[in-house]
């Protein structure tokens, strides 16, 4: 039973640091614990657009403050996270994404690299498989001139 207890308090402090970590004005906070818990997981899924390289569940930065701000009051509002995520594409394009939906422009755009070193090394392929036409043999004065040469030099 004690066990227990003490899983539940570090469950309850390590919530209660996780929400604090995502907000510095406890005002920001959703007040629906539920509510805050899907904020926060849809933090981890959009990204800085200042930082680039961190979601805006990790940043600091002003955009990412403000994010935190919209994803939160389209929670409240009781849109889904296809919605949100619909929202924040329209507004900030989709590299606001941690992970960007698959489109054909997405798929031409991570292809494409491939596609050049495929069709690069097909070109070389072609180009060594293809076989120069053999030399013409010498004729009958180029060849007295080579034995000439060849008898001056021995």
């Amino acid at each position: 039973m004690r066990a227990h207890v003490l899983r539940l308090s570090a469950a309850a402090i390590a919530a209660i640091l996780l929400t604090a970590a995502a907000s510095n004005d406890p005002a920001d906070r959703l007040a629906n614990p539920v509510q805050e818990a899907h904020a926060r997981a849809l933090f981890r899924d959009i990204r800085c657009l200042v930082c680039q390289n961190q979601s805006i569940d990790e940043s600091d930065a002003d955009l990412a403050e403000d994010l935190r701000r919209i994803v939160r009051q389209q929670i409240a509002a009781g849109r889904s996270d296809t919605q949100i995520k619909r929202y924040l594409v329209d507004r900030y394009g989709e590299f606001v994404l941690e992970r960007p939906v698959f489109s054909l422009g997405n798929a031409v755009l991570w292809g494409a690299p491939f596609a050049v070193v495929l069709a690069g090394g097909a070109v070389l392929m072609v180009r060594r498989r293809r076989t120069l036409p053999p030399e013409p043999p010498l004729t009958s004065e180029e060849e007295a001139k080579l034995t000439e040469i060849s008898s001056t030099l021995s």
